[in-house]
């Protein structure tokens, strides 16, 4: 954390390739979030450029306190979220099939995890908004309980409750589909 903090402070004072450290470190994680929110690579693209383009715009005005500067970044993707769904209150959902990243020469395996991706997305539909928020936070974005109840501005336990209510509707709800298609 002390090596981020120092690419942080070097990159407030302008240093490009300290800016640039901080991007290749943090872009995976926000795109996975953002694309797994938005469900459309080309519009999570857009958007995790935007965040970074947001983030070295008001660089100056970020205080350490503690947390992860990811945690700052997440905050950002997370209102891009909340205004791209804003600008786009006609469309429902699209696709999972653009957030995978799995490459494999077996094409039984990769027909496998479709299928599995599929069944987690239609789930997930059925998740409140809070609890999807804190799925995609925590297992696409990477984050820590601390760092994803500081994005949602939430206590930690509050983070750890939702988490838990939504893992295990999820499980419900996954195992009640598997039972009725092999039953």
């Amino acid at each position: 954390m002390q090596q981020e903090e120092s690419l942080v402070r070097r990159a407030q004072q302008g240093e490009p390739e300290a800016f640039a450290q901080l991007y290749e470190v943090h872009f995976d994680r926000i795109y996975r979030y953002i694309v797994l929110k938005v469900r459309n690579q080309a519009d999570a693209e857009d958007m995790t450029q935007q965040v970074f383009l947001k983030a070295l715009e008001s660089i100056g005005s970020y205080r350490w306190r503690g947390m992860p500067f990811s945690s700052w970044l997440f905050r950002i993707a997370h209102n891009q979220v909340v205004d791209y769904f804003r600008k786009r209150r006609k469309e429902k959902t699209l696709p999972l099939d653009e957030t995978r990243a799995v490459s494999s020469a077996d094409p039984t395996l990769l027909a496998e995890q479709r299928l599995m991706m599929e069944q987690v997305a239609v789930a997930s539909g059925q998740l409140t908004e809070a609890q999807r928020e804190v799925i995609s936070l925590r297992f696409a974005g990477g984050l820590s309980t601390a760092e994803v109840a500081k994005v949602m501005g939430k206590s930690e336990g509050a983070v750890r409750v939702l988490q838990h209510e939504a893992l295990v509707r999820l499980r419900r709800i996954l195992s009640s589909s598997n039972e009725e298609a092999n039953g």
